[in-house]
C-alpha cells in the first residue's frame, strides 16, 4: 500500500502560482507513475497531469498544458505540481494518485491521497 499526503493548497489571487507537494510512503515509489487529479464541487474528478516512473515523460491536460509543471525526485519519494498563471476556473480540490501507468485515465491509478484544497480569487 502506498500513503500519499498533498501538501501546499491554498487561496491565491488570479495570475499567481502555487506549488503542490506530494510526499509517498514507500521505497518503491520510484516504480509508480504518479499523477495529479482535480475535483471542483459538482463535477467529475478529471485529470491535470502524470508523470512516468523515470520522470522521462510527462502528460498534461489541455486545460493546463504551458501553465502548470509536474515533477518528481524518487529519491525523496515526492511528486510536484508548479502552477502558474492561475485561474479562478482552476479552484478544486487536488489529489495525488500513484499506479502502474501514467496518462489521463482515472483508471490508470490506484493509490489516492486525501486531496488539498486550491482557491483561486478573480
Amino acid at each position: 500500500q502506498v500513503q500519499l499526503v498533498e501538501s501546499g493548497g491554498g487561496l491565491v489571487q488570479a495570475g499567481g502560482s502555487l506549488r503542490l507537494s506530494c510526499a509517498a510512503s514507500r521505497r518503491t515509489f520510484s516504480s509508480y507513475a504518479m499523477g495529479w487529479f482535480r475535483q471542483s464541487p459538482g463535477k467529475e474528478r478529471e485529470f491535470v497531469a502524470a508523470i512516468a516512473w523515470s520522470g522521462c515523460n510527462t502528460y498534461y491536460a489541455d486545460s493546463v498544458k504551458g501553465r502548470f509543471t509536474i515533477s518528481r525526485d524518487n529519491a525523496k519519494n515526492t511528486v510536484w505540481l508548479q502552477m502558474n498563471s492561475l485561474k479562478p476556473e482552476d479552484t478544486a480540490v487536488y489529489y495525488c494518485a500513484a499506479g502502474p501507468i501514467a496518462g489521463p485515465s482515472i483508471e490508470y491509478m490506484n493509490h489516492w491521497g486525501k486531496g488539498t484544497l486550491v482557491t483561486v480569487s478573480s
